[in-house]
């Protein structure tokens, strides 16, 4: 049964034609170089509209696999398609992996604390979600390949980008738990100093330092690179034409490479840049 005819699940002409528009994202994303202002995370603002950091992430990221889980399982039927190759259901797997990571564990059980967001970010990452879901999901359901003779054809290196995306994703944990531990230590730190004062406990929402573990040494945001990394294993496994692929791929770095540039200029003003020891934003050596 469909949630929105012709859009959930998406009619073939509906899909293409998001798949057109969603091309076009990166002019969208543009808007954050000629801007400071993005009120999340480290650089989050305060306003009484402000929507609890972990609430937020999860909410905003939880979409994503949530539709793209209902579009394998609803297209298919109204297509008439009987059983969908493997190939198909290993991509949708990365997905539904990397952000029942991303929108459940980190956020509501790994996370000490998060950053409040402004109810703008919210939306934008709701719709950013909901679009690339029904790319991606209306090429996996039933608008690429539906049999492995195609999968032969299409993809070339599955196995290769299967091994990267599965490195890109642990890289990826890792680097995350890095920063992580950053809070814990802090809450450690407050708690003990809490307990000998007999005063409360101060929250660690805003506490950051200069992340140094694995590639952090070399660049701010490594997180973000071996997220770009996961998201480019990923494609190969599609293969190079798999259009709805590279489109996530080249959406992400266009508007988490502004980001990152934002935030290396936000760690120099905090911190200071002897303190960042040469390190480039998120590329090591260029960038």
């Amino acid at each position: 049964m469909a949630i929105i005819p012709n859009l959930l699940p998406p009619s073939r002409e509906n899909w293409e034609l998001i798949c057109k528009i969603w091309k076009f994202f990166p002019l969208f994303s543009a808007t954050q170089w000629v801007t400071e202002w993005y009120p999340q995370g480290k650089t989050s603002t305060e306003s009484r509209f402000n929507i609890p950091g972990k609430i937020g992430w999860a909410t905003m990221e939880a979409p994503g696999f949530i539709t793209l889980l209902y579009i394998m399982n609803s297209l298919p039927k109204e297509l008439g398609i009987g059983e969908l190759p493997w190939g198909n259901w290993t991509m949708a797997g990365c997905f539904v992996i990397h952000y029942l990571y991303r929108a459940i564990l980190a956020p509501l059980f790994l996370n000490p604390s998060m950053s409040p967001m402004h109810p703008i970010v919210w939306f934008s990452a709701v719709g950013f979600q909901m679009v690339n879901a029904i790319s991606i999901g209306g090429y996996l359901a039933g608008y690429g390949p539906t049999s492995q003779y195609e999968w032969a054809a299409r993809s070339e290196y599955m196995f290769v980008g299967l091994v990267i995306w599965c490195w890109g994703l642990l890289a990826n944990i890792f680097h995350d738990d890095d920063l992580r531990e950053i809070r814990r230590s802090a809450d450690r730190k407050r708690r003990k100093e809490a307990a000998e004062s007999g005063k409360p406990v101060e929250s660690t929402s805003k506490m950051y330092a200069i992340p140094k573990n694995g590639l952090f040494k070399y660049v701010l945001h490594a997180h973000y690179l071996c997220e770009w990394i996961e998201w480019g294993g990923w494609w190969m496994i599609g293969g190079w034409k798999c259009v709805p692929a590279r489109s996530f791929l080249l959406n992400e770095i266009s508007t988490m490479l502004p980001r990152a540039l934002q935030g290396k200029r936000w760690y120099e003003k905090k911190f200071g840049k002897e303190k960042l020891d040469g390190r480039k934003a998120i590329i090591p050596g260029l960038l």
